[in-house]
């Protein structure tokens, strides 16, 4: 296929009278930018509302080659006349300051500097990779071209886009189909269907219940409508019987207040509630600006009753009930608040959601008593309660915790909650916030298996960032410590070899020396300096900068350098640079898997050949069996490995003895639904390509062991996937093949990792069956439990008899 040239003219169809893409931004969490995530506007020339239920949000990279693929961003709702819509896109480490709150979220990556957007209809992607051909194609209804991108309408692309400046078409909407014409570069300005528009200070928690059209401003007359109680307006299911419509009447109890980021507004309950259990008595008002009323007041609102989804409908959020375009009228103050709900293991069901078949649980009857996430639904917005609680996610740098009010569900030894099957979400965990204000009370730091005691009460929320209902504290408890403390794996004898593996987490020349210096210390004193280490998420040179860097050696000498000087050892490194944004990640930072060793206790058998896309192979039996390149990568162009990290094989000797070692990073989870998804059970859409990972590495460990029954070879790092995963059992092939270590250990040991509450397995090391004799193995807890992270894995390590 013939890629057109920068330049080439095409006619795409006439301009849009309406809907169009009004400003593009890639450099969103880069360095240099202010904003977090890439994003999208789209604006309304016209007069008319446009409904974008059928249309996407799609990207291809500037220079696509005939293999390219455009990735696409479902839409929700609508667009009003001469509005705006906010779409945003995938996030980088760098940035400081969150979007406004978007209209519809994908996790693309857009390239800072050049690319293609289009407004296509229909989800399906494009498959044209020229500008002739994207202009025949009848669902592409604007297309935008910036940088150098070879996609383009007119005479250019868009100039003048970078981690600093988006390209913006100008204020009245021209569009003559000639991107070079029509935008023009600056600051980015991203705007939602609000008015909601940047920049803004970042809230000291992540904005939650955003509506999707809010106005700037409350509207002066109450517009007319049905009276309507809050319950009326909740209903018995997911999704308001009321919503897009205007109403009237709706009194309440203020109870929590939010005056911060984009999502302005409080919490109001009727204090006097129906007979009927599934229907919610609470609710959040937007107000856009900050709130006029205080705790205790008593209001009547009329507005318009907003079901939003955060992220889109497609994302598998809960929607949220809210009423939006608000009058507040306060009625008095200083009133007692409506009596709590005291969330505990007896109010709370073992059960966690319904299913509905992979559907939507949205209009099914909320069952409270049965299922935790229809209990939530029930008191959405509602005034709740916990009571020493024990916490199973230590606090993040969003000032948020997870706490379990089931402190018998799948406990782990060290006080968190052990996620053990897709069956098994584990229903006591709970997110705690905080709405009061850091200045007064800062949020608590704690640490897995601490307790926060007392009363924490609070309006339940839910969290669009983490897609889980959230307890808003308007009193929280005291942290009690729990006396955890960071693991140290027992020392090897001398006839052990030792290998360990350590995700490190987007690490760059540019951290701070305080996380080089962690590292090493957990290596050193915590792993107690393994022969071999098996490092994943090391960065290029330059990190996140996407200039085409791809060397790490700078990266390594900084880390080794910092090993040393914390008493380990002088360790060697061997890994191969990938191609230049091949392997996913942070836009531009190329990370990739690579080994440490001590060369005074193991040697590395050095063969060249292998390079980022040589495969490599087997060759020879018995002893002689022998990688064809060392260090290798498995099948880097196996379409499996598409925007993911290829495995790194070594081939080691130890005492005179071949020890095999594959290096992994498989694909990451983005893109799943979340076990909170309205659409039940969700779907793990990202689980596919990692299966197909799994089978690959599966067969050539086969073919290794096919060579030599006695081969000892060893498979180890990020898998992220779970230990009952379709894609680890496709690796394991049920022990057959590799014995995954991870199940020799006690139940309640079996974690790496700690995600909202659910202590969990990400990271493996598997060995050949013959070894699984001979091997002590360790989980060493020292990141995932515990408010400082150096990483948020904990590492792994082995001491191998060969």
């Amino acid at each position: 296929m013939v890629i057109a040239g920068v330049g080439v003219h095409a006619a795409f169809a006439a301009p849009s009278a309406d809907a169009l893409i009004a400003e593009v931004y890639g450099g969103g969490g880069n360095s240099g930018a202010t904003y977090t995530n890439d994003f999208v506007e789209l604006a309304n020339a016209g007069a008319a509302a446009v409904d974008l239920g059928t249309y996407s949000v799609q990207y291809l990279p500037g220079a696509p080659s005939p293999t390219s693929k455009w990735q696409a961003t479902p839409l929700t709702g609508s667009l009003a006349g001469g509005g705006r819509y906010l779409v945003q896109e995938g996030a980088g480490a760098g940035g400081s300051t969150a979007l406004p709150t978007p209209d519809a979220a994908g996790a693309v990556n857009m390239s800072g500097t050049t690319g293609t957007v289009a407004l296509v209809s229909g989800a399906d992607p494009l498959t044209c990779l020229t500008a002739a051909d994207c202009a025949a194609d009848p669902r592409v209804k604007d297309l935008v071209g910036y940088g150098t991108a070879l996609v383009h309408e007119g005479s250019g692309a868009a100039a003048g886009a970078s981690n600093s400046d988006s390209v913006t078409r100008s204020a009245t909407l021209t569009d003559t189909d000639d991107n070079a014409a029509d935008f023009t570069p600056g600051a980015p300005t991203p705007q939602n269907s609000g008015g909601g528009g940047g920049p803004t200070q970042p809230p000291t928690t992540p904005p939650t219940t955003p509506p999707t059209t809010p106005p700037t401003t409350p509207p002066t007359t109450p517009p007319a409508g049905t009276e309507a109680k809050i319950h009326d307006i909740q209903g018995d299911t997911r999704n308001s019987p009321f919503a897009g419509k205007p109403i009237t009447g709706a009194t309440g109890i203020v109870t929590g207040v939010r005056d911060y980021g984009s999502s302005k507004g409080f919490w109001m309950q009727d204090p006097n509630p129906d007979a009927n259990p599934r229907t919610s008595e609470g609710i959040f008002v937007y107000t856009g600006a900050s709130p006029t009323v205080a705790v205790g007041d008593s209001v009547s609102v009329a507005g318009t009753v907003s079901q939003y989804y955060p992220g889109g409908a497609a994302a598998g959020a809960q929607p949220i009930t809210e009423i939006t375009k608000a009058t507040v009228t306060q009625e008095s103050s200083g009133n007692a608040l409506p009596a709590p709900v005291v969330l505990n293991d007896k109010s709370v069901p073992d059960a966690f959601v319904p299913s509905a078949g992979g559907g939507s649980i949205e209009d099914l009857p909320l069952r409270p008593d049965e299922y935790a996430l229809d209990l939530y639904a029930s008191l959405e917005g509602m005034n709740v309660q916990i009571d020493d609680t024990r916490v199973v996610g230590a606090t993040d740098p969003y000032s948020e915790l997870w706490v379990t009010v089931k402190p018998r569900q799948n406990p782990t030894r060290r006080g968190g909650t052990l996620y053990t099957g897709y069956d098994q979400p584990n229903s006591g965990r709970l997110m705690v916030q905080s709405l009061i204000p850091t200045a007064t009370s800062p949020f608590p730091t704690a640490n897995v298996g601490d307790t926060l005691g007392g009363t924490t009460a609070g309006p339940l929320d839910y969290n669009q960032f983490a897609g889980t209902y959230a307890l808003q504290a308007r009193t929280l408890g005291t942290v009690t410590s729990g006396g955890l403390q960071p693991e140290v794996t027992a020392k090897a004898s001398t006839d052990q070899v030792t290998v360990g593996t350590y995700n490190v987490e987007n690490l760059a020349p540019d951290n701070p020396q305080s996380k080089f210096d962690a590292l090493a210390q957990g290596l050193v004193r915590n792993l107690r300096s393994p022969d071999i280490v098996a490092l994943e998420e090391i960065q290029d040179n330059n990190g996140a900068t996407d200039d085409g860097t791809v060397a790490a050696d700078q990266t390594l000498t900084k880390l080794t350098d910092a090993i040393a000087a914390a008493g380990g050892p002088r360790y060697q490194w061997r890994e191969i640079d990938p191609v230049n944004d091949k392997d996913g990640g942070q836009p531009g930072g190329n990370i990739r898997s690579v080994f440490l060793f001590n060369p005074d206790r193991v040697g590395f058998t050095d063969i060249a050949g292998g390079d980022s896309t040589t495969p490599v192979g087997i060759t020879g039996t018995g002893d002689a069996t022998s990688l064809t390149a060392s260090p290798g990568r498995i099948a880097p162009a196996d379409q499996a490995w598409n925007t993911s990290r290829k495995p790194l094989v070594g081939q080691f000797t130890f005492r005179g003895k071949k020890l095999f070692v594959i290096a992994d990073h498989f694909d990451s989870k983005g893109g799943d639904q979340g076990i909170d998804s309205h659409l039940q059970p969700p779907v793990r859409s990202s689980e596919v390509q990692r299966v197909r990972q799994a089978i690959l590495e599966h067969d050539f460990v086969r073919q290794l062991e096919t060579a030599d029954k006695k081969a000892d070879v060893v498979v180890l790092g990020d898998l992220n996937d779970y230990q009952f995963s379709p894609a680890v059992q496709s690796l394991t092939a049920n022990g057959t093949v590799l014995t995954d270590l991870v199940n020799t250990l006690p139940a309640k040991e079996r974690y790496s990792y700690v995600y909202e509450g659910n202590s969990q397995v990400l990271d493996h090391i598997l060995v050949s069956p013959n070894l699984d004799t001979r091997v002590d193995y360790d989980v060493v807890h020292i990141n995932s439990e515990f408010a400082n992270q150096t990483s948020d894995h904990d590492p792994q390590v082995i001491r191998l008899l060969p």
